[in-house]
């Protein structure tokens, strides 16, 4: 005490180097504490949020079901594991020996057994804990398996080999594979922890030069051995059954060679394997290892002898001198599994004799077909659609559009459409902050629809247009906030009376100021409180939502906004079509999606792998996607989704309800799939046949459209889906053999009394030879007795139809269709040809290709695609116009209406239409003199006399054709479509390119 002040006595220095030192340890457990609560609230935040998410959507039993799962499954699996391993290791600590073996290897390495036993309960937790972890974290990804197997369904087919269900092999078989998995892994590490622990602590100790391990060290190492090799036994019981998914030399399934010798060898190895792990138990009592170690060793030569040597003698001494004779049971048993796990048992195959020359008769006959020829093809035409109805730079188009059927002025029509979408990536530098880009361009307006197989001047004839929408699509709800190009996220919802800040139009109905709106959706997860501001700031690592004032106790997010995405959260057991396509149904703006069951175990079915047998020039580009890369050996369509472009609410409808993989599923997830009855009139219009499941058929029916094993055996009828000859010539490459994609037709194939919506592809010999083999369409109408019905149209073998890439070379090499081209693909004519879609479809008794060919300008701002001319190609005869009207006239030589008018044209009178011949004859005669005149001056005598001679037999088609076209008649009405003029006898020059 010192003037009233008490002097705290200084403290001693020891005490302050041990509080200074002190320091940096407690502060790395606070940092581990701090790095264990971030990475545990962003867990929390990543299940909370998805929680939010599917109880918007009335999905909530989904998440609980899969999370219930997970959890379930880690907890089980991740406790046994870490029991398993803990109660090895403490074992082997407990009966550690007093004195080692032999010295520790070094100095130090028993300080880690001394820092171990005084800290045991600490090291055990840890030990545990990772295990608990890892073993969790696996088996939770196992929960598809888990529930798939727990939900079964019979098939109602028996394996004929094994005399099972196929359930057996698709649902049974996985699951044991899984848990064969886990016993492995947790007998493993249990072993690897009693070795550790055991040479920790002497018991173990391999350099030792008499006992290598302790009495105990013996026996738990006997035992988990003996374990090991009992899992063993049942892996060889499990390898029976995989053999009709195993990958033989010639498919997939039990072979020969596999049902005699490697099937028998399996069941032998699985007694040897029994008999090795008894002896392993047998060591407990016995505690030598010459038992064991014989065992094993038998066990490994028997591996060799009948996994490898038994076989492979049996493969070549016995089965390939006569392996066509050997295999044909198997191929049959082959065939039948793949076209019953396809889809494919009720292909219809008729052999086609297409003729080269059409009688106008037959032509007659097939004149509903030709409305159905789509000039206008989706994707080519996108930037059409984007400068012509783009409205505003942040709207957007998709590259590839789709094609739909729709109601027009009474009569259903192929209609080419696309959803208007905002992309906030194309708002101007100056326009672009976050309440711009998540607050007022929250979503796109409207949908564009064009006829599919009408063109005005080269450019779309539209059933539905404009901002405001207007046309024959009726009303509906324009408002686009879930689709293919939206927004990662966007903040909607205003107070009653609150201030409207989303842009819905850039004007009003008739001009002005823009048009505002405030989402009134049911869609969206309310965010108005702070907690879930919180998450949702996490969830985006955007501090902007917990600050921003546009955030108001009635805002929605609205996220996960892609049709695709939103279905494979909903439905998480499907695979979703590539493609979604949208649709106007019952007043609304939806996208439809469709599902697929798959599975890789269906025996004896061939294994395709799903992103090859999917991919042409369209996968990939855009906004279609690409399916993932896996196996499959059986597909089935069972389910179509719809998701609401307005609410993003999500309905699945059951499809294919016979599909036993579907009702396993509905048993896992009751109430979310739909009945298939639910399905109302004005959907069931729109449904079509999807495109992913129909390139995985014909890429299987390429082989197996035969059905004999010996044909199938020996290759001679093999086949294959042609190159897109429009993207080897557009600058791919040819070496990667990218597909033709299928395309929708209306057409009528053989047999079948008026056109039907289809899907084609067809299929030239597999080889270097590029002459078409046959022609392939699947009834794609949804409302059609004879949806899915597959009709093959086989072509002689001695009849040499042009496929796709000859035909093209043809339209290449054609002296008219060239001189044609010229002013639009001259260097200096600012613009080039692009060739659209070439289709092929049967008419008039033959096969009949036609491809549109648009003009685009390469260079300068607003440039897209306009329809310039149609080629066609029947028989041996080529022929272009510049409708598709005029091009058919000129190639069968008749007249010939495809009703390509647009609403509202008055058609001319077909007495009229010959003259279009003479008109283009005439052109060609005056383009040949112009170049002849050009040649003479240039003193190109040769070339002056080439072009003379295109002239007289330009000049003598003319003549031929004014000699068939009869008078006509003075009161006939010229045409009002720029596209198809009247027919003149004027000579006129070559047409020029437009300005795009």
């Amino acid at each position: 005490m010192s003037d009233g002040v008490y002097d705290m006595p200084e403290e001693p220095p020891a005490r302050r180097n041990r509080r200074t030192g002190g320091r940096p340890r407690a502060l790395l457990p606070t940092i581990a504490t701090l790095i264990v609560l971030l990475i545990l609230f962003s867990v929390f935040t990543d299940v909370w949020t998805q929680r939010l998410w599917y109880r918007s959507v009335d999905l909530g039993s989904v998440f609980s079901t899969v999370l219930g799962t997970r959890v379930l499954l880690f907890v089980i699996v991740g406790l046994l594991m870490a029991a398993a391993v803990v109660a090895n290791v403490i074992v082997a600590f407990r009966t550690r020996p007093r004195v080692a073996l032999a010295p520790s290897p070094s100095p130090g390495f028993e300080r880690y057994g001394d820092l171990l036993q005084q800290h045991g309960k600490i090291a055990v937790g840890v030990v545990a804990t990772l295990m608990l972890i890892f073993g969790g974290s696996a088996a939770s990804g196992e929960w598809k398996v888990f529930l798939a197997w727990r939900n079964r369904t019979p098939f109602g087919v028996t394996d004929k080999h094994f005399n099972k269900d196929i359930a057996f092999f698709v649902f049974d078989y996985p699951w044991l594979r899984v848990l064969l998995g886990f016993g492995y892994s947790i007998v493993l590490l249990s072993l690897v922890a009693a070795i550790i622990t055991h040479y920790l602590y002497g018991g173990f100790r391999p350099s030792a030069k008499g006992q290598k391990a302790s009495g105990a060290a013996q026996v738990q190492f006997s035992v988990l051995l003996g374990l090991l090799v009992l899992l063993k036994a049942f892996s060889y019981w499990l390898d029976r059954f995989g053999l009709t998914t195993s990958d033989a030399k010639l498919f997939t399934g039990v072979s020969y060679t596999g049902d005699h010798a490697i099937l028998p060898s399996k069941e032998i190895l699985a007694v040897i394997a029994v008999l090795c792990a008894v002896l392993f138990f047998a060591n407990v009592v016995r505690r030598t290892w010459l038992l064991p170690g014989v065992g094993t060793v038998v066990l490994i030569l028997s591996a060799i002898l009948l996994g490898a040597l038994w076989p492979a003698a049996l493969q070549q001494l016995r089965v390939r001198p006569s392996e066509p004779v050997k295999e044909a049971p198997y191929i049959e048993k082959n065939i039948q599994a793949t076209r019953q796990a396809y889809g494919l048992e009720g292909t219809d195959v008729t052999e086609y004799k297409a003729t080269t020359t059409a009688k106008p008769e037959e032509l007659t006959a097939d004149a509903e077909v030709l409305p159905g020829i789509r000039l206008i093809d989706p994707t080519v035409i996108g930037p059409t659609f984007e400068q012509l109805q783009q409205v505003r730079g942040f709207y957007s188009f998709p590259t590839d559009l789709d094609v739909d059927r729709y109601k027009i002025k009474g009569k259903v029509m192929d209609t080419v459409l696309a959803v208007r979408e905002v992309q906030v990536d194309r708002l101007p530098a100056g326009q672009r902050n976050w309440n711009n880009d998540h607050t007022v361009y929250t979503h796109g307006y409207g949908v564009v629809a064009a006829n599919g197989n009408q063109s005005q001047g080269g450019t779309p004839v539209w059933t539905e247009k404009d901002l405001p929408p207007t046309g024959e699509l009726g009303k509906y709800e324009p408002r686009i906030y879930f689709g293919e190009q939206s927004p990662d996220y966007s903040i909607v919802g205003a107070p009653e009376g609150g201030q409207k800040v989303e842009l819905d139009t850039p004007e009003g109905q008739t001009g002005g100021d823009p048009t505002l709106n405030t989402y009134e959706g049911k869609g969206g997860v309310p965010i108005g409180s702070f907690g879930n501001r919180l998450l949702y700031a996490t969830k985006f690592r955007d501090a902007n939502i917990l600050l921003s004032s546009r955030v108001n106790p009635q805002s929605k997010i609205l996220y996960d906004r892609t049709p695709r995405e939103r279905v494979e959260k909903a439905a998480p057991w499907l695979t979703p079509d590539g493609d979604p396509y949208p649709a106007i149904v019952d007043g609304q703006v939806v996208w439809i999606v469709d599902g697929y069951t798959t599975s890789d175990n269906y025996p004896y079915s061939e294994k395709v792998d799903l992103d090859v047998s999917t991919r042409d020039t369209t996968t990939g580009r855009g906004t279609i996607a690409q399916q993932p890369s896996e196996k499959i050996n059986y597909i089935r369509n069972s389910v179509k989704a719809v998701v609401n472009a307005f609410d993003g609410s999500v309905e699945l409808y059951a499809w294919d309800d016979k599909d036993p993989l579907l009702k396993t599923w509905m048993k896992a997830f009751p109430g979310t799939v739909k009945p298939r009855s639910d399905i109302s009139p004005d959907l069931m219009s729109h449904l079509r046949y999807p495109e992913d499941m129909f390139k995985v058929q014909r890429d299987l029916l390429a082989k197996y459209h035969v059905e004999d094993a010996g044909t199938w055996y020996q290759n001679s009828d093999l086949w294959r889906v042609p190159d897109d000859p429009t993207a080897v010539s557009s600058g791919g490459d040819s070496a990667t053999h990218i597909s033709q994609p299928p395309f929708y037709l209306s057409l009528r194939m053989p047999g079948q009394t008026e056109p039907k919506f289809s899907l084609t592809s067809v299929y030239v010999p597999n080889g270097e030879r590029e002459n078409l083999t046959a022609f392939m369409a699947v009834d794609a109408e949804a409302t059609s007795p004879d949806y899915g019905k597959f009709r093959v149209l086989r072509l002689p073998g001695n009849l040499q139809i042009p496929g796709p890439g000859q035909v093209y070379n043809k339209f290449q090499t054609d002296e008219s269709i060239r001189q044609a081209l010229l002013p639009i693909n001259q260097p200096n004519s600012g613009a080039r040809a692009q060739y659209g879609n070439l289709l092929t479809l049967p008419l008039g008794g033959g096969l009949l290709y036609v491809q549109p060919v648009y003009s685009v300008r390469t260079s300068g701002p607003g440039s897209y695609p306009v329809l310039r001319y149609v080629l066609v190609s029947f028989g041996d005869g080529v022929a272009y116009g510049s409708t598709l009207q005029e091009a058919l006239t000129k190639v069968f030589k008749t007249t010939v209406d495809t009703g390509e008018l647009p609403p509202g044209t008055q058609k001319p009178p077909t007495t009229q239409q010959p003259n279009q011949t003479v008109k283009q004859a005439i052109a060609d005669a005056q383009a040949a003199w112009t170049r002849a005149q050009t040649a003479l001056k240039n003193g190109d005598l040769a070339g002056y006399q080439t072009n003379l001679n295109q002239m007289k037999a330009a000049l003598d088609r003319a003549a031929a054709g004014a000699a068939e076209t009869p008078a006509a008649t003075p009161s006939a009405t010229p045409s009002a479509n720029p596209s198809n003029p009247p027919a003149s006898t004027t000579p006129t020059s070559p047409p020029t390119s437009p300005a795009g």
